[in-house]
C-alpha cells in the first residue's frame, strides 16, 4: 500500500514537472459589430464616377478575429524552444483571411533566452508593425481605416513569408530587431543560372525605447521586387524603401503620439477602398513604382475616462511628392481623421466605437471614404 501511494506521488510529481517545463496555450480574439461605410469619388481604373455604400455586419472592427497556439519548452540553461501558429478569420462568414493561409497571421518556431534574446523562423510581422505602430498612433495596427497603416504602409501589419528574425532582450527600455525574408510572399523560387531573380527579398530592422512615460521607435524596411514579375506596369527589380520615426509621451491625463516617415519607389501593403483597385499587384504585399516618393505624418492623442474607458483621436497624412500610382493619376495628399472609444466590460471583453474620414483616399484627388462602426470584442 505504501509503495502504491509512493508511486502515485512520484507520478504526479513528474507530470507536474513536465507541465512546468512545457506548455501549449490556446488563445484568440473574437470581434464583431455593425458599421456603415461610404466611398465616393472617381474610380482610378476607369476614370468614371463611383459611389459605394455598405451598411450592416462588421467583422473585426477593432481587431481581426483570430485563434492561435503558443508553445514553450524549457531546454536548459535559460533557453526555451518557442512556437506560434496563428490564424485570422472572418467571424461573419467563418472563412480564413490572408489568402486562405491556415496560419496567415503568424507561423514561427524559434529559440528564446532572457540573456541573448529571441530568434524566430517563419511567417511573421515586420519590425515597423511591432515597434513603430503602437508608439506613433493610439490606434496602432487596429481599428480599420483609423489604423496607422493607412498612412504608413510599412506599419500596416506587414507580414513576410520565409523570414528569419532576431530581437535582442530589453536593455533598460531599449530593444533592437532585424529580419530578412528570402521571398516575402509564397514559396522561395529557384534562381536559374544566368536568369533573373524570381524572389522578392525583404529587410526589416528597427530600434525602440519604452521606459516610463516615454516611447520612441526608428524602423527601416526594404523590399527588392522580383525581376521576373508578370505585368509590364510593375517595375521589376526595384528597391522599395521605407523608414519611420515615432514617439509618444504619457502625461497621465493624456498620451501624445507623433510619427513621421518616408517611402520611396513604391508602397508597402495595399491601399484599397471598397472594391476599387488596390495599389498592389497579384497579392505581392507591395506596389513597386521607381521614382515614387511619399512622406507620411501623424499626430494622435489617447486619454483614459474613468477606470474602464478611453478615447482616441488621430490625424494622418500621406503626401506623394513625386511619381504616382495607377499611371501617375493619383498624387493628392491623403488625409485621415479618426475618433475612437473603448469601454471595458471585464478584463477580457470590451465594447468600442470608431469613426474615420479619409480625404483624397488612396491619393486620388476626389475620392472620399467615411467609416463608422461599433462592436463587441472578447479575448481568450
Amino acid at each position: 500500500m505504501k509503495k502504491t501511494l509512493l508511486a502515485a506521488a512520484l507520478t504526479i510529481g513528474f507530470v507536474g514537472a513536465a507541465q512546468a517545463e512545457t506548455s501549449v496555450t490556446l488563445y484568440g480574439i473574437v470581434d464583431a459589430g455593425i458599421s456603415y461605410q461610404q466611398v465616393k469619388g472617381t474610380n482610378p481604373a476607369t476614370g468614371l464616377d463611383y459611389k459605394g455604400t455598405r451598411t450592416g455586419f462588421l467583422s473585426g472592427g477593432q481587431s481581426e478575429s483570430r485563434w492561435g497556439l503558443r508553445g514553450t519548452e524549457d531546454i536548459g540553461e535559460g533557453l526555451q524552444a518557442v512556437f506560434v501558429l496563428e490564424n485570422g478569420f472572418d467571424i461573419g462568414t467563418g472563412t480564413t483571411n490572408h489568402d486562405n493561409k491556415l496560419f496567415g497571421r503568424q507561423a514561427t518556431i524559434g529559440l528564446r533566452s532572457d540573456a541573448w534574446g529571441q530568434l524566430d523562423f517563419g511567417r511573421q510581422t515586420n519590425i515597423a508593425s511591432k515597434y513603430f505602430a503602437g508608439v506613433a498612433s493610439p490606434f496602432g495596427t487596429e481599428f480599420s481605416q483609423a489604423r496607422v497603416g493607412t498612412t504608413f504602409g510599412a506599419a500596416d501589419s506587414v507580414r513576410y513569408d520565409n523570414m528569419v528574425m532576431y530581437q535582442t532582450p530589453n536593455f533598460s527600455g531599449f530593444q533592437f530587431g532585424v529580419g530578412y525574408s528570402f521571398n516575402n510572399n509564397g514559396n522561395q523560387q529557384f534562381k536559374q543560372s544566368g536568369g533573373d531573380q524570381p524572389n522578392s527579398r525583404a529587410w526589416t530592422t528597427g530600434l525602440r525605447y519604452v521606459n516610463g512615460p516615454i516611447g520612441a521607435a526608428l524602423t527601416y524596411d526594404q523590399i527588392k521586387s522580383a525581376e521576373t514579375f508578370g505585368p509590364a506596369s510593375v517595375d521589376n527589380g526595384v528597391s522599395i524603401k521605407s523608414w519611420n520615426l515615432g514617439a509618444s509621451y504619457d502625461f497621465n491625463v493624456a498620451k501624445l503620439h507623433l510619427g513621421f516617415g518616408q517611402t520611396r519607389n513604391g508602397w508597402l501593403q495595399s491601399v484599397q477602398y471598397a472594391d476599387l483597385p488596390a495599389f498592389e499587384t497579384a497579392n505581392t504585399g507591395y506596389y513597386a513604382n521607381d521614382g515614387m516618393k511619399v512622406n507620411s505624418y501623424t499626430v494622435g492623442l489617447s486619454a483614459p475616462i474613468g477606470g474602464n474607458s478611453a478615447i482616441m483621436a488621430s490625424w494622418g497624412m500621406a503626401d506623394p511628392r513625386d511619381g504616382g500610382v495607377h499611371g501617375a493619376s493619383a498624387t493628392s495628399k491623403q488625409q485621415v481623421y479618426s475618433l475612437g472609444y473603448t469601454y471595458a466590460l471585464s478584463k477580457r471583453t470590451n465594447v468600442y466605437a470608431i469613426g474615420s474620414y479619409a480625404k483624397h483616399a488612396a491619393f486620388q484627388d476626389d475620392l472620399k471614404s467615411t467609416f463608422v462602426g461599433a462592436g463587441l470584442r472578447h479575448q481568450f
